[in-house]
């Protein structure tokens, strides 16, 4: 299964038209009016559930505004990132602020007050919970919520199933409802892990020249029956 996810086509980079809404069609709306010019909110907190879309949202932003010509930087609080103060930069998005240290949330807090008193940068920010919740200091807790904040909404089972077959269907090949819940029960259940496990199935039908069914899905995903 690991070598098939490795030989595969990478899955695309993360976009706003490439983000399924679901339920969060308001925060689409708002995200793409910010990076239009017609929104000016300068401060947004997005929290949910692993897998629900967080991290694609924010690397999406960045992605859309440096097509614009705009200095924009992702960093993940996962990744031990420091926090840098740099008043080039136009748009920061700092993921999983919940693992952020001491000196890594004071140093928020500053870029916070500093964005706050230019008056022109994005500051966008994830977390697992709504920011009142966050065990972090509490000068940052209230300034997280002066700004818009987001709970992200994963995808339901019905509207996984349903990008499942239509990302089935650009690929070539017709996905039953069996198999898409098969997949529910026995593996990752986030989208971009979904689709990976897709196109592993589709190569491996193609090699060993095998339908796609359950015993083909549970042979390469080596679940036992």
């Amino acid at each position: 299964m690991q070598q098939l996810l490795l030989d595969i086509n990478p899955l695309p980079l993360p976009t706003l038209e490439n983000f399924l809404p679901g339920r969060n069609a308001e925060l689409m709306y708002m995200l793409a009016n910010i990076l239009s010019g017609k929104e000016k909110e300068r401060f947004i907190y997005l929290w949910g559930h692993p897998g629900c879309g967080k991290s694609h949202l924010l690397q999406a932003v960045v992605r859309a505004s440096t097509q614009k010509n705009v200095e924009a930087i992702y960093s993940c609080a996962k990744n031990h990132c420091r926090i840098s103060v740099d008043s080039a930069v136009d748009c920061f998005a700092i993921d999983d602020i919940d693992y952020l240290g001491v000196p890594e949330q004071a140093e928020l807090f500053s870029l916070y007050n500093q964005l706050r008193d230019e008056g022109h940068a994005l500051l966008l920010v994830s977390g697992s919970i709504a920011p009142a919740y966050l065990n972090m200091r509490q000068d940052l807790v209230t300034r997280l919520g002066w700004g818009l904040v987001y709970q992200v909404h994963e995808l339901t089972e019905e509207e996984k199933i349903q990008a499942m077959q239509a990302h089935a269907a650009d690929c070539g090949f017709t996905l039953s409802q069996e198999i898409c819940l098969y997949l529910l029960q026995h593996s990752q259940r986030d989208l971009p892990s979904l689709m990976m496990t897709l196109n592993a199935l589709d190569r491996y039908s193609l090699v060993h020249q095998r339908p796609i069914t359950i015993p083909l899905l549970r042979e390469l995903l080596q679940v036992d029956s």
